[in-house]
């Protein structure tokens, strides 16, 4: 069991570290970095002066006592959320920081909602 886990963790942190190669290319645009938990999503802009900009979880005040969980749904609330706080502030293209998780299922439909709002990646 310990040398499962051990190959897992390996395996997620070449893909962590594959993915972030990606960022440095875009170095002058902020990155929207997504984390995602068993029970939450979380979605932040980063400056590149690492000041975080806009955030906004499936925990955020602003949604009140309607938590959502962590399924496509939320992930494409959330998405589009972050997509109308950029356009609020100006922003107009990010790059995407998938934080080394497949481009499948919820971070997809984080990704494609804020494209649907008019951010580019």
């Amino acid at each position: 069991m310990i040398d499962i886990m051990t190959n897992k963790n390996k395996r997620f942190k070449k893909r962590k570290l594959r993915s972030k190669k990606h960022l440095k290319l875009a170095a002058d645009r902020p990155r929207l970095t997504v984390f995602r938990s068993n029970k939450y999503l979380y979605a932040q802009v980063i400056d590149t002066t690492n000041k975080v900009l806009v955030s906004f979880s499936s925990v955020s005040n602003e949604l009140g006592k309607n938590k959502l969980t962590s399924n496509i749904e939320s992930a494409t609330i959330i998405g589009t959320k972050v997509g109308e706080k950029l356009k609020a502030l100006k922003i107009t293209k990010v790059a995407f920081d998938r934080n080394g998780y497949l481009y499948h299922g919820k971070v997809k439909a984080l990704a494609e909602a804020c494209r649907a709002a008019g951010i580019e990646f």
